[in-house]
């Protein structure tokens, strides 16, 4: 008897399995189609000479590991890998350090904040915004006779307009600050989340043993609020590495001035663009491995760190 009914349980608990590959099934077929697919042919092309020079079509012709070679000797790619990170970082720290008082201000109960609701969404509609409109609106406000400078030289800070996206350390601090506005918003509510997350008896014991409120975040806090912070962290520094829209339109696709707001997926795109389809396999892959070994090592940096 005991037999029988842990046969049926078995065929039972198979049945239910069979249901559960059948919902997966829509995601495994999309998956494999539009990334797994594509993910194979560019690691495969990226071994050949395949480009278009005037009408004629070259290749594909095998040739091995020179598009790596030709790429990772070229000092323009180096200088790429710059500005991306550059750019990225000048986004990423304000963001950091802002979503962060943020959400601390906010998972507060004694600040007893009113209208957080209101802030909240607020402060998350930048995130919402497409960056290519976000862009769009940066590069009308900051032209040579956009309304930015009409006020400044009215004002009498400036004598004549100044050449934002002429000038190399403004053409890149307005890269960074719309990348810091469109996506502070969501690193908030994700620290706000994990932060929430914490049990509050945990401060209420630091404060009866009379730590500070900075000992609190700094000792409890942050701590706890590692696997989220890593996350962000991670997430950010690959949207960092394919960074495109926002620089492609404010400097039309030029990285001006001088090259020095081109990032590798600008220079990705113009050798797409050229239809050079072995040299852009090659250099998707390159991306692909740089941002492994980032990812990897922020992991592992910040795990070492828990653990001791």
């Amino acid at each position: 008897m005991d037999g029988g009914k842990k046969k049926k349980s078995n065929s039972n608990v198979v049945k239910y399995n069979k249901w559960g590959y059948i919902f997966l099934l829509p995601f495994i077929i999309v998956y494999g189609v539009f990334q797994l697919i594509p993910f194979v042919s560019t690691i495969y092309y990226s071994f050949f000479e395949n480009y278009r020079s005037g009408l004629k079509q070259i290749g594909p012709n095998f040739i091995g590991l020179e598009n790596y070679a030709t790429l990772l000797s070229n000092a323009d790619i180096w200088k790429y890998t710059e500005n991306t990170f550059f750019m990225w970082i000048l986004g990423f720290v304000p963001q950091i350090v802002i979503s962060l008082l943020l959400a601390a201000w906010f998972s507060d109960p004694s600040l007893r904040l009113k209208g957080q609701r209101f802030f909240k969404t607020v402060i998350y509609l930048p995130n919402l915004i497409m960056a290519a409109a976000f862009a769009m609106l940066f590069f009308t406000l900051f032209a040579d006779s956009g309304p930015i400078n009409s006020m400044l030289v009215n004002a009498g800070f400036l004598s004549e307009p100044y050449k934002f996206m002429s000038n190399t350390w403004s053409a890149r601090t307005l890269v960074g600050f719309m990348n810091f506005l469109m996506w502070f918003g969501n690193t908030t509510i994700l620290l706000l989340a994990g932060m929430m997350g914490i049990d509050t008896s945990l401060f209420e014991a630091a404060e009866v043993d009379g730590a500070t409120a900075g000992q609190i975040f700094w000792k409890i806090t942050m701590p706890l609020l590692r696997p989220i912070f890593v996350y962000v962290l991670i997430t950010s520094l690959i949207g960092g590495l394919q960074m495109f829209d926002v620089p492609q339109i404010l400097t039309n696709g030029e990285g001006a001035p001088d090259r020095t707001t081109m990032t590798l997926i600008m220079y990705l795109n113009k050798h797409l663009f050229n239809k050079n389809y072995g040299m852009s396999g090659a250099l998707s892959v390159i991306l692909l491995i740089i941002t492994g070994i980032l990812s990897f090592a922020v992991y592992k940096f910040t795990t070492n760190q828990e653990t001791n």
